[in-house]
């Protein structure tokens, strides 16, 4: 499709209000006129045309939609005297736009114009500026988020707070990188390499990801941080050999201070990888938390969307994961597969509620242009919405009753439906790390490929990002280069340090 903008800079806003609609188009954003935006819509499908024209009082805004047989503007003013104005002016011509999307598509998505990856940080940052009332409203009435997800919102910002409060000023989490999986999902998006591709690659990688643990570890050790949680991901780090996980974990175990550490979780993931000689590698050095991830119990589901295991193979690791001691389990759930089916859907929600695992994350599916089932499919897609929203809201139905309590929630570009992930826990089984790493509340130390260390200010809400090579190969061959970035770390805090030792003094001379 092509957006058309005249007059203003309100790109990210408008091309992310088109991804809400339009997830499988690829979106070419071009300046022009209302009179270019007609004579491109005689040779394109779909265009998008938003204007801004600046008058003595006000600025007038124009938002015309062409969709295959659909024709139609929205306009409206703003003054050019109104507080905030950037911001407020550009949600106004996102309104205008989505009005018209919404009657071209005859669906109101349930989040309304709201971007962004991390509502709840968002609503937690309006409540604290103008009371949770104010924010709830300022969701329904400006954001026009659903009465039913601002409620999903405002009960988990409140199950975040607790574990929010335990962060300190010296407190980080570590995040260890494993790119490998047994095969590519075909929604899959992330820098990850099937071991067919890369079998060869792993023994020199698991050597230098233990090389650049035991350089972070020194870091974060002589920036005095206190490490509060571990997070090993990918990928599928049961991909690893029992030797290698274990190699990797005594490291971890050897170099970092565990005595803060509140939680230590390895994704396990796909439950063909999980054996016992892992599992008990993983519990030798004190890992309380895994995740065994079926994303559905249909086998002709899994099939399609290219993971090699079965129902029987996920629940025989669950059981083997039981039987070993291990308390803390959580799974994972897409809703919005292909060719799943609501009825197929909550026959998985209710099998993995039998098991009673201590926290469940129900994912919506998310189509990136990189995975393989990406499609253009824009009458599918309204049909898609539906079906994941009647997922999602009998996910959220039944694990409230079983007593799950929602304590993170986060979103993403392209997502069917435009609706989100949440994590439900039993009381008291929150992940530490998944609210952490979704608030943004303290430094993340990201070790191996694709991984990238946040470095937040503990003073304000700055972070500065320190990136690692996305690929394997590239891991290796510019690894001391590497090395270098993570050192920038202690340059970054003592800036941060600095800075607040100078806001202290100007206080105080004020």
């Amino acid at each position: 499709m092509i957006l058309m903008l005249d007059g203003h800079s309100y790109h990210y806003e408008m091309e992310s209000l088109c991804d809400i609609f339009l997830p499988y188009e690829k979106v070419t954003v071009v300046y022009g006129t209302k009179e270019e935006a007609r004579a491109k819509a005689e040779e394109e499908e779909i265009v998008a045309y938003t204007g801004y024209a600046p008058g003595e009082k006000a600025v007038a805004l124009t938002a015309t939609l062409k969709l295959g047989e659909y024709w139609g503007e929205t306009t409206g003013t703003f003054p050019l005297d109104a507080p905030d104005f950037e911001r407020r002016c550009g949600l106004e011509m996102a309104l205008l736009l989505y009005r018209s999307f919404v009657e071209a598509c005859s669906y109101e998505p349930k989040w309304g114009v709201l971007i962004g990856v991390r509502p709840i940080k968002l609503l937690r940052r309006l409540a604290e500026e103008m009371g949770e009332q104010e924010a709830v409203d300022y969701f329904q009435k400006d954001l026009l988020v659903s009465k039913e997800k601002t409620a999903l919102s405002v009960r988990t910002m409140h199950c975040e707070q607790e574990i929010l409060a335990l962060s300190k000023p010296e407190s980080f989490s570590l995040y260890v990188s494993i790119p490998f999986c047994p095969t590519r999902c075909a929604y899959c998006s992330f820098v990850a390499q099937t071991l067919k591709q890369t079998a060869r690659l792993v023994p020199r990688y698991v050597d230098l990801l233990c090389q650049e643990l035991v350089y972070t570890a020194q870091v974060a050790k002589d920036l005095g941080l206190r490490l509060e949680s571990v997070y090993i991901g990918g990928g599928t780090p049961t991909t690893l050999s029992a030797e290698q996980m274990a190699q990797l974990l005594k490291i971890i175990d050897t170099h970092f201070d565990l005595s803060t550490c509140r939680e230590f979780t390895v994704e396990a993931g796909r439950p063909d990888t999980i054996t016992l000689e892992k599992l008990e590698a993983i519990q030798r050095y004190g890992v309380t938390r895994i995740s065994i991830n079926p994303q559905t119990l249909n086998d002709d589901i899994l099939r399609i969307i290219g993971r090699n295991h079965t129902t029987e193979q996920t629940l025989e690791a669950f059981s083997m994961a039981r039987e070993y001691g291990f308390s803390n389990i959580n799974m994972d759930l897409i809703a919005g597969l292909p060719e799943d089916t609501f009825d197929s859907f909550r026959s998985t929600v209710d099998r993995v509620l039998e098991l009673s695992p201590e926290s469940v994350t129900v994912h919506t599916l998310s189509l990136k242009r990189s995975s393989h089932i990406n499609q253009n499919g824009r009458v599918q897609f309204v049909n898609d919405a539906d079906l994941a929203g009647q997922m999602l809201d009998y996910s959220q139905r039944v694990l409230t009753e079983a007593g799950y309590l929602p304590y993170y929630l986060y979103r993403q570009s392209r997502m069917v439906g435009n609706l989100e992930n949440t994590g439900w826990s039993k009381p008291g089984y929150e992940s530490f790390y998944n609210v952490y790493i979704m608030d943004e509340t303290h430094t993340i130390f990201a070790c191996g490929a694709g991984a990238v260390s946040k470095i937040k200010d503990p003073y304000s809400n700055q972070l500065e990002r320190i990136f690692n090579f996305k690929y394997p190969h590239e891991y290796e061959s510019r690894f001391q280069e590497m090395l270098e970035r993570k050192e920038k770390a202690k340059e970054i805090y003592q800036r941060f340090r600095e800075n607040h030792r100078s806001a202290q003094s100007a206080g105080q001379h004020g």
